[in-house]
């Protein structure tokens, strides 16, 4: 019979510390039938009751740990590696403890109470072996480490990131037109990722136009490359260098995004946006790059009274420049014209195989223009996606 004692974990503990894997290790170690029982209620829930070991396994690569931080980096040796290889081979062990049950829960098992099965290995016949801190390292070099793995947006709650499990999947090449404004934002985000001189960006123009999308789109695309964004509401702006203090300490590139971004004069959020983006004692971070999007160039709203008399007016432009100028980099998303505007539709319907003539492709979209309130990219998104369900469905266009 294997020996039951429990080994101490050093960088893995996290992975004992909740869900069935908490449950079994309580079970295995008090001999208690209703924790074992518990555990195997949250396997079956994922479906790993016949699987424990590879239970364990996802358990393990996605825990933030500092092997994972360290490998992220390509710096885990030494006495990190060591601690990690230790961690796994007492998992190890764990995982084998299904199929070493002690006394009582053995004849609760015996009498017919589901059995939680360890299953195939997810890390080959020794876990603690050196090819296997090579093979995980190189996962964490590639793919992050943690929530980091499978998460590439965030938002921020109590002063901590939490993922966004949703985040639009619009990749570049579904926003038409705007190559331009693509090219250029496109070029800073490269700069900022290789550790070039970057700017903050502002993008601004009428809404639908596009300006969200392409800095989703952006995350999409670079991701991989070690990107990842973090939004903060407008009614944070005035933690933004908190903010940029917990991302500093994170080793990835981050997009700190500001969406539809529009402030009071005395609003005191200004002063904290302009400090963020230079001008105080925080000085530009290398990992952090501030994003904001706005429906207009300048992003301070001029009240009427405030063009009362030419000093205050003169005061007013002065500080709705010194703001936005701080950005570095504007760029502009015009508004869509008619040509524009179709052109976008055309290409859109060439995308999703959309089989109308273009005279009356045209036409439709002009009338869902017209119906809807304007023309932008968005509307043609729209449009479109209206089109494709008609003629999936086979019903007929009615606009």
């Amino acid at each position: 019979m294997q020996e039951k004692r429990e080994r101490a974990l050093v960088l893995l503990s996290g992975v004992l510390q909740e869900g069935a894997a908490a449950d079994f290790t309580r079970a295995m170690r008090e001999d208690d039938p209703a924790l074992y029982a518990r555990a195997y209620a949250k396997l079956l829930e994922e479906d790993k009751q016949r699987g424990f070991a590879d239970y364990l396994g996802r358990a393990i690569l996605y825990d933030d740990n500092l092997f994972a931080r360290r490998a992220f980096l390509g710096k885990a040796d030494g006495d990190v590696r060591a601690a990690f290889l230790h961690d796994m081979a007492a998992l190890q062990a764990l995982a084998a403890r299904a199929d070493d049950l002690p006394p009582r829960i053995a004849a609760e098992v015996e009498a017919g109470l589901p059995r939680i099965e360890c299953g195939a290995s997810p890390f080959g016949s020794e876990w603690g072996a050196a090819a296997m801190a090579d093979n995980l390292a190189a996962f964490y070099r590639a793919n992050g480490y943690g929530m980091f793995i499978d998460n590439k947006a965030f938002t921020f709650e109590k002063g901590a990131l939490v993922p966004v499990r949703n985040a639009p999947d619009i990749t570049l090449d579904k926003l038409k037109d705007y190559e331009e404004e693509k090219r250029i934002i496109e070029d800073n985000v490269i700069n900022f990722l290789r550790g070039l001189p970057y700017s903050n960006m502002l993008l601004y123009g009428d809404k639908g136009t596009g300006k969200s999308s392409t800095v989703h789109a952006m995350l999409n695309k670079y991701a991989p490359a070690g990107l990842r964004a973090a939004e903060l509401t407008k009614e944070k702006v005035g933690e933004i260098n908190e903010i940029k203090g917990v991302l500093a300490a994170l080793p990835f590139k981050f997009l700190l995004f500001i969406d539809d971004l529009s402030l009071e004069e005395k609003d005191e959020k200004v002063t904290a946006l302009k400090a963020g983006l230079e001008g105080s004692m925080h000085e530009k971070s290398d990992n952090v790059m501030i994003v904001a999007t706005s429906n207009r160039r300048h992003i301070l709203k001029e009240n009427f009274s405030d063009r009362e008399n030419s000093v205050h007016a003169r005061d007013t432009m002065e500080e709705q420049l010194s703001l936005s100028d701080r950005f570095g980099l504007t760029v502009c998303f015009s508004s869509t014209g008619k040509k524009e505007y179709l052109s976008i539709v055309r290409q859109l319907a060439a995308d999703d195989k959309i089989a109308l003539p273009d005279e009356q492709l045209c036409a439709l979209a002009e009338r869902w223009a017209l119906v809807k309130g304007g023309r932008s990219p968005r509307r043609a998104r729209q449009f479109v996606d209206y089109l494709y369900a008609c003629q999936a469905k086979g019903t007929e266009i009615v606009i």
